[in-house]
């Protein structure tokens, strides 16, 4: 199945911003922006894998049972199936990271939340 995101599609979320950079078969490249001391929900894919790259800022990761320290130029592979979130240190700069999505399904639908601030669980 290819991706169901398009170039140019973007969207904001309460901990910030996303927008598709490249899109094509089984892949996709998304510019994230995360606001100052926000964090992403704990979640999990079942279809995709991700790589983060940080391009500005630094991130505290979750990534199953271990906690990582990315800054830029830094980056982590998320496999399937694992758990994962990011946060942003920083109490007044953005972070920013490119996330790439490999895999056979790639759309919001392949999201298992397990903690959310912002009340997105399911």
């Amino acid at each position: 199945m290819a991706t169901t995101y398009k170039r140019g599609e973007h969207d904001t979320r309460p901990w910030g911003t996303w927008e598709v950079l490249d899109s094509g078969e089984n892949f996709c490249v998304k510019k994230i922006t995360v606001k100052p001391e926000a964090i992403l929900s704990l979640q999990l894919h079942n279809f995709r894998s991700e790589h983060w790259i940080i391009v500005d800022g630094t991130a505290m990761i979750v990534l199953d049972e271990d906690i990582l320290y990315r800054q830029k130029n830094d980056a982590v592979y998320i496999p399937v199936k694992t758990k994962h979130r990011i946060k942003n240190t920083s109490l007044t700069e953005p972070l920013v990271f490119i996330e790439i999505q490999t895999g056979d399904r790639l759309d919001e639908s392949d999201i298992i939340r397990f903690e959310d601030n912002y009340g997105r669980l399911k």
